[in-house]
């Protein structure tokens, strides 16, 4: 005769009232996470009719600190989760019916699914490479499936989760005043582990809380002038020739080329915008430089024109990047030359580097040669 090993977890934590509960939590952090990532896979890889705006200056720094530091506190509400349900892995027989086969192989799917990002999420920024796929694009089509996975697994609990979670006339059994307190004690402590792991992540991003952030691969304010750096231009092979050039051309009137000195004789413009990387760090910092839209004027560049910014890195997945209208007509938008009051070191872009707003740092291209315009 078969034998129930559920039987055997006795905690009255492994209940249905403590699992409703911890999946609506999971519910709202697994939902605000996939919308940040959406927004932060878009706004590198946008369709072409697709035009982010350039303001608010900080919208993308917002969304993909949210999305970072709220990853890294899911963690305990992942656990504390499959903790809770961890007995109904061990039920006999494992399946009763196709119906429920096919619940459970969902089940397994969104388990593996919610682990596979929270891993793989957690070792890229740490930059700890150890996959052999291209991060980026499993970790967009695994969200899909996950948030997928999770639509259904909501469907079929929602019965359990209206009458343990959210107010309901449905009557309940009263539940011993003993398990209330234990079940409070439990998802209090799950909540302070969310948050304790929120705020030493934070300070990656939120300046006065800095010294708290333990758990940020990036102190934000350690690197060449006080602002961190991901590539350097050792790593990225970059030499600047006494002959550089930036270039302009493409579809334009005139085509223009600058020597080094020539740029520094131009109108300079100082605006302060972040850095604001796909890791979730981000940083303040004063850039100055050349208004892109007014050398795009003085090349006579068509005004919906997608400009494309070349940069002396030879190699890597950011060597060119895209900017749109709406980017590139913006007055904080320049071709940055100095940064908090200092000529750019290197490694942040020497001799010329795109600043602009509401864009990920990838794509605020170091070491520009050449703008394209189509």
């Amino acid at each position: 005769m078969a034998l129930d090993l559920s039987s055997r977890f006795t905690s009255k934590l492994h209940s249905e009232r403590v699992a409703a509960q911890l999946g609506i939590w999971l519910g709202i952090s697994f939902t605000i996470a996939f919308v940040t990532g959406l927004f932060s896979h878009f706004m590198q890889h946008p369709p072409s009719w697709l035009l982010w705006p350039s303001r608010p200056v900080n919208l993308y720094r917002f969304t993909q600190g949210l999305h970072v530091i709220g990853g890294i506190a899911t963690i305990p509400l992942l656990l504390a989760k499959l903790w809770t349900v961890y007995p109904r892995l061990w039920q006999w027989p494992p399946f009763r019916s196709i119906g429920h086969a096919t619940e459970r192989g969902l089940v397994a799917l969104l388990v593996a699914g919610s682990l596979f990002q929270v891993v793989t999420g957690v070792t890229n920024i740490a930059y700890w490479y150890v996959w052999p796929f291209v991060f980026t694009n499993a970790h967009y089509w695994t969200a899909y499936i996950l948030v997928g996975a999770l639509i259904i697994h909501v469907a079929n609990e929602w019965a359990k989760v209206k009458r343990h979670a959210l107010p309901t006339r449905v009557r309940i059994p009263p539940e011993p005043p003993a398990d209330a307190r234990s079940r409070r004690r439990f998802l209090t402590t799950v909540a302070a582990a969310s948050g304790i792991a929120a705020l030493v992540t934070v300070g990656e991003t939120y300046k006065p809380l800095s010294r708290l952030a333990l758990l940020a691969p990036r102190n934000p304010d350690k690197g060449p002038q006080g602002l961190p750096v991901n590539r350097s231009a050792a790593a990225a092979g970059i030499t600047v020739n006494a002959d550089y050039r930036l270039l302009i051309t493409g579809s334009v009137r005139n085509q223009l080329s600058f020597t080094y000195e020539d740029l520094l004789k131009l109108p300079q413009h100082t605006v302060r915008l972040p850095i604001a990387c796909v890791e979730g760090w981000s940083y303040d910092a004063e850039w100055t430089g050349i208004r892109l839209k007014d050398l795009m004027a003085q090349a006579g560049v068509p005004s919906d024109a997608t400009l494309s910014v070349e940069s002396l890195q030879r190699y890597g997945a950011y060597g060119v990047s895209e900017v749109k209208p709406p980017h590139w007509h913006d007055p904080l938008t320049l071709l940055a030359i100095k940064v908090n009051g200092e000529t750019l070191h290197p490694d942040h872009g020497y001799p010329v580097r795109l600043i602009a707003p509401n864009r990920p740092g990838v794509m605020q291209t170091k070491w520009v040669t050449k703008v394209v315009a189509s």
